[in-house]
């Protein structure tokens, strides 16, 4: 999966309410959604004196003036971190052919379904996945659904899939602490392969931070690989 293929599915699947081109940038309007729908992107040539260009229309959204760092912007991430810029969560792309995926868990352990139930958005609160993050999960267009998993009875995590160029990619992956080491963030993995084969994908993708080794181990466990990368870099 290319830089560029990465960022147009995840832009597709969890993406800004709006995005606009400035000179050399893509701004992104988040709306309180989180890192990856309000940090911009450098397109093209630009110059050391362009980032201010991007620091002032962040501002103007009333947005922390912050930055994805993809494979090739190297000498964007110097700039920035001569300017004082930090990098925050750091992050690794994992994806896997859905035909050597486990198969779908048993029918009673997850419930594919959009829009989210009530429950759903009680697990997303518990991790801090508000209404902002919520928003962005409706502003997606084409195949999605919310994947709830169940454990001893009750419901115990949660994630959100979608569908862009027959590449499905998973988000917001929330298991609850009580609930953890049980299975369920497993079988949300088999049950959005399951779902993304059944809508005409061939390929499940996921990006997770770097310091998240449970979740990376999980996905290696699943014959996921690691496909690409990135950072941000903050003011």
């Amino acid at each position: 999966m290319t830089p560029e293929l990465l960022l147009a599915v995840m832009e597709a699947t969890w993406g800004p309410a709006s995005a606009t081109r400035q000179g050399p940038w893509t701004i992104r309007n988040g709306l309180g959604g989180g890192k990856r729908v309000s940090a911009a992107t450098a397109e093209g040539d630009w110059q050391d004196t362009d980032i201010s260009q991007a620091e002032t229309a962040m501002a103007a959204l009333d947005q922390p003036a912050l930055f994805l760092i993809r494979d090739g912007d190297g000498l964007l991430d110097q700039a920035l971190m001569a300017r004082g810029y930090r990098i925050v969560d750091p992050v690794v792309a994992y994806a896997a052919p859905l035909a050597t995926l486990p198969q779908a868990p048993d029918a009673i352990t997850t419930f594919p379904h959009w829009p989210p139930m009530a429950i759903a958005a009680d697990l997303w609160a518990e991790g801090g996945i508000g209404p902002a993050r919520l928003a962005v999960m409706e502003r997606v267009q084409g195949p999605k659904t919310t994947i709830l998993a169940r454990a001893q009875d009750r419901a115990a995590g949660t994630a959100f899939v979608a569908i862009h160029d027959n590449i499905a990619m998973l988000h917001a992956l929330e298991v609850t602490p009580s609930q953890r080491r049980q299975g369920s963030a497993h079988n949300i993995l088999r049950a959005a392969a399951a779902w993304a084969q059944n809508n005409g994908a061939d390929t499940l993708s996921l990006v997770v931070t770097v310091a998240n080794d449970p979740a990376r181990r999980l996905y290696a466990s699943l014959g996921m690989q690691a496909v690409g990368q990135y950072h941000y870099r903050q003011k």
